[in-house]
């Protein structure tokens, strides 16, 4: 399946296709994008889809079996990573344990006169936060400041384009938030497009502009967060982006008749279907003859996770604080928007 973004794009990948020996089956299989300048592109998927080697390919890192990769008009297919004009930042920062902060980020700059090469790699410690923290060596940093000198020695360069392979993972959670938001900004103030490899959708919804979703070597769907959220094209997609409850209907045109009865949906549709329905789309009204029960709570703050049984079916609702039901309630369920039928 092709999937194409800008008219005169970037970066143009056409059907990048790798097997690796050992594993019988292609681990990557004719995957085609493009990137536009300044885009930010996540390559989400679950471990073993395809993500990083179709990243490592990109990069110059892995040869590919077939396709080809262009990078600003220049077939850069076979070409070493040194060669491509391209940064990448590795999951594990890959910083010079030997050398401090300031000579990590001058690191690529050898080729530029001293005082130059000095004050570009200063320059990026003060955009990324550690102008003074030049002279410490990696292990005095946090995990945090490990990962921004990594995109600082990345952007040292000014390429076009910085690739990311799980940048985020030894971060905790709290750091892991506030570090994609600063990669972001960073990238759009210099202008750097990006690709995104992570399994984690929190991740790839925050950062990127548009996410790429792989399963099994594949590209399923790409397009706008909002867009693959709202309008996953299959069970697969709808899963694994958030949370989903999958249902059943007879559907005609834009409607869609179920066990909730005729509801609308967001594409037409005719015959038997399956439907994604997101826990955020059912409302609960506390009925003492409803035919569903509360089963489970998980309260979070800003929201409540209920599982709620109605015959053989359980399904999972998310309400927001004000809407309190406890463990055994009998409730009617409501959909209040449109369900999603799925390929």
């Amino acid at each position: 399946m092709l999937f194409r973004s800008p008219a005169k794009p970037l970066l143009d990948v056409d059907r990048l296709r790798k097997t690796f020996s050992h594993a019988g089956t292609a681990a990557v299989e004719r995957v085609s994008l493009a990137l536009g300048e300044g885009e930010l592109l996540a390559l989400l998927g679950p471990s073993g889809c395809g993500k990083t080697t179709t990243l490592r390919m990109i990069g110059g890192f892995e040869d590919p079996d077939e396709g080809s990769v262009t990078f600003e008009g220049r077939d850069i297919t076979h070409l070493p990573p040194e060669s491509r004009g391209i940064g990448f930042v590795f999951q594990d920062y890959a910083l010079f344990p030997h050398l401090s902060v300031l000579d990590n980020v001058k690191f690529g700059l050898r080729k530029l006169p001293r005082a130059e090469a000095n004050a570009r790699a200063q320059e990026m410690l003060r955009l990324v936060g550690l102008a003074d923290l030049g002279k410490r060596r990696p292990h005095q940093l946090s995990g945090g400041q490990q990962q921004r000198v990594a995109l600082a020695r990345a952007l040292a360069v000014a390429p076009k384009l910085i690739l990311l392979d799980e940048p985020f993972s030894n971060l905790d959670a709290k750091m892991r938030v506030e570090t994609r938001q600063e990669v972001r900004k960073l990238l759009k103030e210099t202008g750097s497009a990006g690709i995104l490899v992570t399994h984690d959708q929190e991740e790839a919804l925050a950062l990127a502009d548009r996410i790429a979703v792989m399963d099994a070597g594949r590209v399923v769907q790409m397009g706008t967060p909002d867009e693959i959220y709202r309008n996953p094209v299959s069970e697969f997609v709808a899963n694994f982006i958030g949370r989903s409850n999958i249902l059943t209907g007879t559907a005609n045109g834009m409607n869609v008749q179920t066990a909730f009865g005729n509801l609308p949906m967001s594409r037409a549709a005719n015959g038997a279907v399956t439907l994604a329905v997101r826990p955020e789309q059912i409302m609960l009204d506390a009925d003492p003859n409803g035919a569903a029960i509360i089963t489970g709570r998980e309260f979070r703050g800003h929201d409540q996770i209920y599982w709620v049984q109605e015959g053989d079916d359980c399904l999972i609702v998310i309400s927001g604080p004000g809407q309190q039901h406890a463990i055994g309630t009998r409730v009617t369920m409501r959909i209040c928007d449109c369900v999603v039928p799925l390929t």
